[in-house]
């Protein structure tokens, strides 16, 4: 649990970490160490609303927040600001093992 907040329109089109570009309406965030292509199930504390997003980004920069929510994910939650909300993680990408020369 922890505090979460919202990037949108200053990062429009914008590269993410995972080399795609920002889109302030998919369901997307951004988390410091979850691998990319992870999908996280987001509830606000205060709403009890919940979201699936993907991480496709490296953040938050503000140190006391959890993750960064796109501009469409934290419309879902209803999200004016910065709120409280705990992380489900539902999804981590599969890495392949790396099985040496055959």
């Amino acid at each position: 649990m922890g505090k979460a907040s919202w990037y949108g329109r200053v990062f429009q089109s914008k590269k993410t970490a995972s080399g795609e570009p920002y889109d302030m309406y998919q369901f997307t965030a951004a988390h410091r160490t979850l691998p990319l292509g992870s999908w996280v199930k987001v509830t606000d504390l205060k709403t009890d609303r919940s979201v699936v997003v993907r991480i496709n980004d490296r953040g938050p920069v503000m140190p006391n927040r959890i993750i960064d929510l796109s501009y469409g994910a934290a419309k879902m939650l209803s999200m004016n600001g910065v709120d409280r909300v705990r992380l489900d993680v539902l999804q981590t990408p599969e890495v392949a093992e790396d099985l040496g020369p055959q």
